[in-house]
Formats: structure tokens, C-alpha cells, sequence
């Protein structure tokens, strides 16, 4: 099977999203609370740890990215990664409230979700049945 070219660009694009989004809530993570008009929480190393699992997975998406056949049984981790992230402020949005700025990041993280699963049902081996 060749390289699926939407799917490197996929993975590279999400890469690039939560890779920008992990450095800026880890080395500036008061700014996005500023900016959004939100009430920070009481440490910012409960926003700093997740913000540095982001750029790991940054780095995950890469992997996929350079070689998605090869890479494809990492691509459910990247799904779940995204299925955590939509439950959590979806759940919490639809239950009590959520500040707004968690919100854009749901519905985006939910379109990757999608992307994903397609990806990997189309990088899925090829059977011959002859």
C-alpha cells in the first residue's frame, strides 16, 4: 500500500495543533485563562502536565505522519487521546457548565476523532481472497 498523502497531512496538522497547544499552556499557561476570561486553577501544573502529554502525542502524530502504514497501530492511541479530551468537556458541558474556552478544543479534537477512525479503517491490511 503507498502512502496515504491525506492522512500524512492529518497527522502532521494534528501534530502541529496539540504541539502548539501543549508549548503554549506549558510555557505560558496563565495566557490562555487571560485571554478567554477565565478563573485559572489554584496550580498550574494541573495545566502543565497535560499540556506536556500534548506534545508527546505531538510526537506520536509525527511518527504516524512519516509512515502511516507502518504506524497504524499507534493511530487508536491518538483516538483515545481525543475521545478522553471530547468525553471529559462534552460530559462536564452537557452536565454542570464548562468556561467557553474548552469548547472550540472539543469540537475540533471531535473532527480529528473522525478523521482518525477513517484513516485507520482505510490504512486496514488488505485481505486476497482468491
Amino acid at each position: 500500500m503507498s502512502k496515504p498523502i491525506w492522512i500524512a497531512i492529518l497527522f502532521y496538522v494534528s501534530a502541529l495543533y496539540d504541539g502548539a497547544l501543549g508549548i503554549i499552556f506549558l510555557l505560558f499557561p496563565s495566557a490562555p485563562f487571560r485571554w478567554f476570561e477565565v478563573i485559572p486553577p489554584n496550580h498550574f501544573g494541573y495545566v502543565q502536565f497535560p499540556a506536556a502529554l500534548l506534545i508527546i502525542f505531538a510526537l506520536l502524530f509525527i511518527m504516524i505522519a512519516r509512515n502511516p502504514v507502518a504506524n497504524r497501530k499507534l493511530i487508536p492511541f491518538g483516538m483515545l487521546l481525543k475521545v478522553s479530551y471530547c468525553g471529559v468537556v462534552f460530559y462536564h458541558w452537557l452536565a454542570a457548565g464548562i468556561p467557553g474556552m474548552w469548547k472550540p478544543f472539543a469540537w475540533i479534537d471531535l473532527l480529528f476523532l473522525v478523521l482518525f477512525i477513517i484513516a485507520y479503517f482505510q490504512l486496514k491490511p488488505q485481505t486476497n481472497q482468491t
